[in-house]
This record gives C-alpha cells, sequence and structure tokens, in this order.
C-alpha cells in the first residue's frame, strides 16, 4: 500500500502518483484518470468503466450479427 497526500492546487485539490504506479500502468502526462465511487471510498483508474461498457455491447452486436457483418465488409 502506498500513501500519498492531498494537496491544494488552485481552487482544486490534488495528489501525485508514486513513479513506480506511473511505470506500472504506462500512465503519460496529461492522461485522464477515472474516479471511481465505491461504499469504502473510492479508486483511481486509467480504464475508462464507460468504454468497457461500450466494448462488452459491441462484442454482444457483433457475435450476433457476426454474418451479417462479414458480408457487409465485402
Amino acid at each position: 500500500m502506498k500513501t500519498i497526500k492531498l494537496r491544494k492546487v488552485g481552487n482544486s485539490y490534488g495528489f501525485t502518483i508514486p513513479k513506480e504506479l506511473k511505470e506500472k500502468y504506462n500512465l503519460k502526462e496529461g492522461e485522464e484518470l477515472h474516479i471511481i465511487e465505491n461504499e469504502d471510498g473510492f479508486t483511481v483508474t486509467p480504464f475508462n468503466p464507460e468504454f468497457e461498457e461500450w466494448a462488452k455491447a459491441f462484442d454482444k452486436t457483433n457475435q450476433k450479427y457476426k454474418n451479417t457483418l462479414k458480408e457487409l465488409a465485402k
């Protein structure tokens, strides 16, 4: 577990991510991180949960209409 400090940045607050985590998750400066609230607090993740929902829906549609999509691609 890593400990970080919350700091005031203008009218907002921010925190720094340890270098090891930045490198482990291949994070770049300016990259968007997503905050997901849960019962115990929140999770910060580089993975967009809305995109995950979209990807699941796409996969479902892609499987259902596999043959149709193959024909349209010709």
